[in-house]
């Protein structure tokens, strides 16, 4: 009567659970957020693209296939050891389905590689190297928002057309700097430019004099901060120090947000050429998307943050789509679907795993152009997705050319 009872009881607890929650693991979908929350690029991405996909979570529902939706997060210091520890106790104890953002390129393709041995889905919002869908590619990574390639197209492009034709790069001592700076010259070179000279520096230093003043006594037109967050940020308030601008050079700030630029000001950012994803004023779309976010934060995203929010969504309308959180049925579904939602507007996610969509150019105003609070682009043209991003056919994924 004992074991007829318990098998029962069983039965019965079997019958209560929804037909659809029970496609989904652990009966929940559990995303980390694993970024830099306290180091130099804390503002970049950090805290505020958590909320971004808290955000994302409480749009779609709070529930997917009838189950909740978790997010929880932690900050990698911009260490791959310490985020590689994180990734595995996510994944192995913790029931974690996918992680997202990933700022700093070494990071990244870490805990790309822990994904794929895992086999769990990764999406990279913050990282930048084009290697995350090139040879280290993997049939469950996925980058959204922008990389290397889409920066060297749209800030380097720009300025090499407007005659920058020589280029002298400060780039930061990591996968990351090494990428920016090798696309760009790369863009530079394939369009008669020239490049003289290069320094590289460590992640986090806080003085650039030396740097600088190698750069400025290149006699290259265009200096390169092959660097992002707060790197970029102290480069251009202590080039502004030896007066490179005013001396005739152009600072080419081949990674530079709204979140840095509201750091900076508009009286030391002004005349900054740069390339963004998402812009909060562009359009109907992304003003309500980002008078949302201001309400929460109390700030503007940038195209990290909103890319985060992007991220969260498709994967959660993967899941919808697929009936499961299973992960290659989540990846496939990942691949075919379209990108539309609040952020991104006609993406598309190629074979490699690289989310391709229109990205901007714009030129930081100076401060009397400016006409209310966070008001800090000029909108200069649209590079398509199809000339910001490497084809599938020339990214060097193995697995997009099978």
């Amino acid at each position: 009567m004992k074991l007829r009872y318990v098998v029962s009881a069983a039965l019965l607890a079997a019958t209560t659970i929804p037909a659809s929650a029970a496609e989904i693991s652990d009966g929940k979908v559990k995303i980390g957020i694993l970024n830099d929350q306290s180091g130099v690029y804390a503002d970049f991405g950090g805290k505020w693209s958590v909320e971004a996909a808290k955000m994302a979570v409480e749009d779609f529902g709070g529930k997917v296939q009838g189950a909740p939706v978790e997010i929880i997060s932690a900050d990698h210091q911009n260490k791959p050891d310490i985020a590689s520890n994180i990734a595995r106790q996510w994944y192995d104890t913790e029931q974690v389905d996918a992680i997202m953002e990933l700022t700093t390129s070494s990071v990244a393709l870490a805990v790309q590689g822990i994904s794929k041995e895992k086999k769990k889905i990764d999406i990279v919002t913050g990282a930048a190297t084009t290697d995350l869908t090139g040879k280290q590619c993997s049939p469950y990574g996925f980058h959204w928002a922008y990389d290397t390639h889409s920066q060297a197209v749209g800030t380097g492009g720009s300025l090499v057309q407007q005659g920058g034709d020589s280029w002298f790069f400060v780039t930061v001592d990591y996968a990351f700097g090494y990428s920016l700076k090798e696309q760009t010259a790369k863009f530079v070179e394939s369009h008669g430019g020239k490049v003289l000279g290069e320094v590289r520096y460590p992640l986090g230093a806080t003085d650039y004099s030396s740097f600088l003043l190698q750069a400025q006594s290149s006699g290259a037109k265009v200096i390169g901060l092959a660097n992002a967050g707060l790197d970029t940020s102290n480069s251009i308030k202590q080039a502004a120090e030896f007066g490179i601008v005013q001396g005739g050079q152009r600072l080419a700030a081949l990674l530079f947000t709204l979140a840095e630029v509201h750091g900076l000001g508009l009286q030391a950012a002004q005349g900054v050429v740069l390339t963004e994803g998402y812009y909060w004023d562009r359009d109907d779309k992304s003003r309500e998307f980002g008078q949302r976010f201001f309400k929460r934060t109390n700030r503007m995203p940038n195209m990290i943050q909103a890319a985060t929010y992007s991220a969260v969504t498709q994967y959660l309308k993967a899941i919808d789509k697929a009936g499961t959180d299973e992960t290659e049925a989540v990846a496939k579904q990942l691949h075919s679907l379209p990108v539309d939602d609040a952020v991104i507007t006609g993406g598309k996610v190629q074979a490699d795993g690289n989310m391709v969509h229109d990205m901007y150019l714009y030129q930081v105003k100076a401060p009397s152009e400016s006409s209310k609070d966070w008001d800090y682009y000029k909108y200069l043209a649209t590079i398509p997705g199809k000339e910001a991003f490497l084809s599938e056919k020339d990214s060097g994924c193995a697995t997009a050319a099978q």
